[in-house]
């Protein structure tokens, strides 16, 4: 091949020419360049290296290309499978690529990144040192970065050691245990529980030392004390005794399926997608606490909530002590949307940890599929390249390697606040779980794994020929960790359970109801109004929001004609009076999808942001309302995580449209409906989906209540339609009170927003609490009719009564559907019982809404039989025919009061 640059070899003569006739007369790179080729003519002792020849110069550039290109896709030729041959060439790395040839083996070119005074050396040399640091059993991926600062952060770092670090003797031996411990720990349980699911991690054993390595480097070095993790099943029971310092027996009682009801809560899930909170000792003696977060079988889905996790632990602790690590598959990683997602909060300042590591556990296989049935990138980790961080591939069977790459991962991390991401090539020793039979689908692979030794007696060959373990301690190293196996299964085959370790043991669950006081004087109101209405002097507000604010202060000073943002805001500046931070998060949600909230605005002649909700008092809590990104399962993902820790806070995921929530389906079901019944997790988290239907088609509709009724059960959550602002306030504020954490999901209005009967008085926010149902609000003692209704259809159904005078029908609104507000509704059946009409009226066909959950309910509690009113069952939720849309609402309506 000849060599095919960017430039001409006549092209390089004339800029050379010119720089040395005047060396500002080229361009500066140009002028670094030559001025790198002159020094590289000269070695330490002053010898010229080459003659200060054009012809020199060239071929000094095309050492310079070939350097880059070793650096750029080095890789390719990198040596990382456990299973197969290493490849010994490329023909974009090879030396005749760039027009050289043997004749310049022998001579010294100038190397720019080689370390220290003499940064000369013999193009082989060059070679072999490139191939050393970027050929052998890690290949990098850092050229793509467009920060020089990092990118020769990185070069220098791993050329001066050809990406293999030292190690001491310690480092050395405590790979080798660890390495022990996860053999050892693995043939135990596969020896004492034939057959029982574990999801081993043999294969991949590498990543028990690189993640206690990763612990030790964090803590010691870079002054972390938390590390929140997350990861799949595979190998996670292993993670837990030799890295988090799990107890064997507690992992033995729950092979042992020992099940104390009096010491756990809910109904648990399977130990291997438990989380637990351990603890890792540093090689300086530090302890860091290490979180590893539950995780359903969904497997990237935890993503998002372990960086919610981190966030709120570095709000409330400050961002260095806090780091999060992510342990993925490679299959997931390249397969699960949610990945992107979560990549892309990491430089967004809502969202943002300060980076986090993900360590790609690539076992070349998915169950039962290859990478070519996968993916359509080369390597497993390709998206992460969007980020513009490095990635690391290392060969799964250097675990000096592995450590070495992933504490330069930690530094790398901490300098720059930035996601990195290393790629353990390795395999999976048996197939998907330990039941399953892999040489049906991949014969040759598995037969290659079978001839396969350990790693642990691989290492220990390895320090054998160093000289630094014989066989002697060697069979000491595993004859103690078996013994305390034995003993801790002994102990546990005998011992009954005392509990899971990791669950949240707040027994609160349904907890007691006490009755919370979320009134709030007038006059504090109307103090309150006169501060987040009020904008800084020199602030340029735009005239349309000058009105806006004016005319919320107003109300609030007459005390009538509050609507709703205007009560929302007044009840986020009373929740943050008191000490209560508020995160609200969104697609819009500064401005809100409606263009009502306003909760940050923008000088018109700045564009600078000003919150009037932070000026609230000098010793208030903080409130942040966030644009999130295009995004419903990442973003609700991480606000679910932050929920868990930022306990004493309201937290609030608002969707575009109710029905976007269609997209984080998997969050809801997984941790937000069953978190706390599966692994005892408590979240107060709040989503605000806007629901009503209003004529705007299919997707702008509904919010889908069934779902979420569907999903209810035990009291794990609270669902509300509430009606009026007050009503809305009152329900805001005894969220963010209650001491027992509830996730409310609360279908927030869209035509209410400015509906002109929608507004309340300031009376009902000085007294009086969230209603669970609202009366009748008319003198109708003995109605012909009673209609129990929830949400905006009460409106309608109430100017259609007033109008055609249909006074024997008495209009019931049902605010909180669930948990079921028996006791209110009881009280209404009873105040009602000479009726014989008893009607449920709702916008919603009826194989949705709320129909088919509450009218067994009824007839349960109550042995009253509902009348169904509304919409005909429907495979979609609306119409998208404006025409059909109003013919039905209208005929919905007269039905209902007829």
């Amino acid at each position: 091949m000849t060599y095919q640059g960017p430039w001409s070899a006549e092209y390089i003569e004339s800029q050379y020419k010119r720089w040395k006739e005047d060396t500002a007369g080229v361009e500066k790179d140009w002028q670094a360049f030559f001025r790198g080729f002159e020094l590289g003519r000269t070695d330490q002792r002053g010898d010229k290296v080459l003659p200060g020849t054009e012809g020199n110069a060239i071929k000094q550039s095309r050492v310079e290309s070939l350097i880059y290109r070793y650096r750029d896709i080095g890789h390719l030729l990198s040596c990382l499978d456990p299973l197969a041959a290493c490849p010994t060439s490329h023909p974009f790395l090879e030396p005749e690529a760039f027009g050289l040839d043997k004749e310049d083996m022998g001579q010294k070119f100038y190397f720019r990144g080689f370390p220290g005074e003499d940064r000369s050396m013999k193009l082989a040399d060059i070679i072999s040192h490139l191939k050393r640091t970027y050929c052998r059993d890690v290949g990098v991926e850092y050229m793509h970065l467009q920060d020089p600062e990092e990118r020769r952060w990185l070069m220098d770092r791993m050329e001066s050691t050809q990406n293999h670090p030292p190690l001491d003797t310690d480092e050395k031996t405590r790979i080798l245990q660890k390495l022990c411990e996860s053999y050892a720990f693995e043939q135990f349980v596969h020896k004492k529980y034939l057959g029982q699911k574990r999801f081993s991690g043999e294969g991949a054993d590498a990543m028990i030392p690189m993640t206690d390595a990763l612990a030790s480097h964090a803590g010691d070095e870079h002054a972390c004390n938390r590390i929140v993790m997350a990861m799949a099943h595979r190998g996670r029971l292993n993670m837990q005794v030799n890295v988090l310092d799990k107890p064997y027996e507690d992992i033995f009682r729950e092979f042992e399926n020992q099940h104390d009801p009096d010491s756990e809560v809910g109904g648990g899930d399977v130990k291997y997608h438990a989380g637990f909170d351990g603890e890792v000792k540093t090689r300086g003696g530090k302890p860091v606490h290490v979180i590893m977060a539950h995780n359903p079988s969904h497997l990237e889905s935890v993503n998002p909530v372990i960086e919610g996790m981190a966030r709120a632990y570095q709000e409330k602790d400050g961002k260095a002590g806090t780091l999060p690590l992510i342990l993925h598959g490679d299959a997931a990683f390249a397969g699960q949307g949610v990945v992107a997602e979560t990549l892309n909060m990491s430089q967004l300042e809502g969202y943002g940890t300060g980076g986090t590591v993900h360590l790609v556990i690539n076992n070349q296989i998915g169950y039962t599929a290859l990478p070519e049935d996968l993916r359509s990138t080369r390597y497993a980790t390709d998206i992460a390249k969007m980020l513009m961080v490095p990635v690391f591939h290392i060969h799964g069977e250097n675990p000096e390697s592995a450590v070495g790459m992933i504490k330069l991962a930690v530094d790398y991390r901490m300098a720059f606040a930035k996601d990195v991401v290393i790629d353990l090539v390795c395999y999976r020793r048996y197939g998907h779980n330990e039941g399953d039979e892999p040489y049906f689908t991949q014969p040759l692979m598995y037969a290659r794994i079978k001839e396969r030794p350990s790693l642990h007696e691989i290492y220990f060959d390895r320090l054998k020929e160093e000289g630094l373990v014989d066989d002697r301690s060697f069979k000491k190293i595993n004859d103690g960790i078996l013994e305390c196996l034995q003993a801790a299964h002994d102990q546990a085959v005998t011992e009954k359970s005392a509990g899971v370790t990791g669950k949240d043991k707040n027994k609160s669950a349904s907890g007691k109801k006490k009755k919370l006081d979320t009134a709030v004087k007038t006059s504090r109101l109307k103090r309150l109004a006169q501060r987040i209405n009020q904008m800084p002097a020199d602030f340029a507000l735009h005239r349309k929001l000058e009105r806006l604010f004016t005319g919320r202060r107003d109300a609030v000073e007459k005390g009538d004609g509050i609507d709703w943002a205007n009560a929302e805001s007044l009840a986020f500046a009373s929740i943050v009076q008191e000490k209560i931070p508020i995160r609200l998060s969104g697609q819009d949600s500064q401005r809100g999808t409606f263009s009502q909230r306003h909760s940050v605005v923008f000088d018109t002649n700045t564009s600078e942001p000003y919150v009037p909700l932070n000026a609230v008092e000098d010793s208030q809590a903080p409130f942040h309302a966030i644009n999130s990104l295009l995004s419903e399962a990442g973003v609700l993902g991480f606000e679910y995580g932050y929920s868990l820790i930022k306990r004493n806070g309201l937290t609030i995921w608002e969707a575009q449209f109710g029905d976007f929530a269609n997209n984080a389906q998997s969050v809801i079901d997984l941790y937000i409906a069953s978190g706390e019944n599966r692994w005892g997790r408590k979240s107060g988290l709040v989503l605000f989906l806007p629901h009503g239907y209003e004529g705007q088609g299919p997707d702008h509709s509904s919010a889908r209540i069934e779902r979420f009724l569907q999903l209810a059960a035990e009291e794990n959550m609270r669902i509300c339609l509430p009606t009026t602002p007050a009503q809305y306030f009152h329900l805001l504020r005894r969220q963010a009170m209650d001491d027992v954490l509830k996730p409310l999901v609360v279908m927030t209005p869209k035509s209410l927003l400015r509906h002109p009967a929608a507004v309340s008085g300031i009376g009902e926010f000085a007294k009086g609490t969230f209603s669970e149902v609202m009366d009748n609000p008319d003198a109708v003692k003995n109605p012909g009719k009673v209609v129990f209704v929830a949400g905006k259809l009460y409106y309608e159904l109430e100017k259609a009564k007033a109008e055609n005078n249909h006074n024997d029908v008495a209009l019931v609104r049902v605010e909180q559907l669930y948990p079921f507000p028996e006791n209110a509704l009881s009280a209404i059946v009873e105040k009602y019982k000479s009726c014989d009409k008893w009607v449920w009226a709702q916008e919603e066909p009826e194989n949705m809404g709320a129909w088919r959950f509450m009218a067994p309910l009824f007839e349960k509690r109550f042995g009253l039989q509902l009348r169904y009113i509304g919409r005909k069952a429907s495979a979609s939720t609306a119409t998208g025919y404006h025409r059909v849309f109003l013919e039905e609402q209208r005929a919905l309506v007269r039905k209902t009061l007829a």
